[in-house]
């Protein structure tokens, strides 16, 4: 199904990987529509470029073009990932609420009005506080209201849908009673995750993939992240007994990836 994709592959093999024949790994560019089949995936959880001047690895990982631009990258990655979900299918963007550097703009706010515009549907918004919350007291001109610069301290999951919100295929949910009382409000408290300790300059901790997947989806669902980055969405679908996909266009991640799964799931990637 997937022999024209380039699978990410363990140093020094040049032959494809697959994990326990229900993950895989591909490196690819998420804004390519053939990277996937239509209607293959359940449930999407991801956190794309926030196009904020983050320094990745790479000659392919500008995050810092222009804001008309990186509008028309997150309309085409948005267009293929409702290609590639099937009817009852959700999505899960974690996203912060407004893009700061080089000018402000409604960044949520646009990704949600995009998304709508190739075809979902809108859900939710989740408030997540990750506790990231500078001890500056003030922002832009003290004590006057020349220009005072107001910081959200969190950031948010959209939640999207494809067709209908209720599944229709029915299938086992492992979520608890406390779990679904407590995720069901829509503002999570729990802390982000560290950048040196993952050794990606972006990750988010795996309680957020977790919670979604989770909440959004049955044990046995297919669940992805096209921005795959440290790996993280695939852990938690590969610990709460999903199959998952990951697209990641950097070699130095999919290795990231690779070892993070081998160490942090005890499973490991068979040629």
């Amino acid at each position: 199904m997937l022999d024209a994709i380039q699978e990410c592959k363990p140093r020094h093999s040049t032959r494809n990987m697959l994990l326990d024949k229900q993950h895989k790994l591909l490196r690819g560019d998420a804004t390519k529509r053939g990277v996937l089949p239509k209607e293959s995936v359940d449930l999407i959880v991801t956190s794309p470029p926030y196009n904020v001047g983050k320094s990745y690895s790479g000659d392919s990982s500008d995050d810092s073009i222009a804001y008309s631009d990186y509008l028309h990258f997150t309309a085409k990655w948005l267009a293929n990932c409702l290609h590639w979900t099937r009817t009852t299918g959700r999505l899960c963007v974690n996203v912060s609420i407004d893009k700061n550097k080089n000018g402000k703009q409604p960044l949520a706010a646009d990704i949600t009005t995009l998304a709508l515009q190739v075809g979902w549907k809108y859900h939710a918004t989740i408030l997540w506080n990750e506790g990231n919350i500078s001890r500056r007291t003030a922002w832009g001109s003290w004590m006057s209201a020349s220009a005072p610069h107001v910081i959200a301290p969190v950031e948010v999951v959209i939640v999207l849908y494809k067709d209908n919100w209720k599944r229709q295929r029915q299938g086992k949910s492992d979520i608890t009673s406390d779990e679904f009382k407590n995720w069901v409000l829509g503002i999570w408290d729990f802390n982000g995750e560290s950048s040196k300790r993952i050794g990606h300059e972006a990750p988010f901790p795996r309680e957020l993939p977790k919670r979604c997947i989770k909440l959004f989806s049955f044990v046995g669902d297919t669940v992805l992240d096209p921005f795959c980055g440290s790996g993280t969405t695939m852990i938690e679908a590969i610990e709460n007994k999903r199959t998952s996909y990951g697209i990641e266009i950097e070699e130095k991640y999919c290795q990231l990836t690779i070892q993070r799964i081998e160490r942090e799931c005890r499973v490991g990637f068979t040629i």
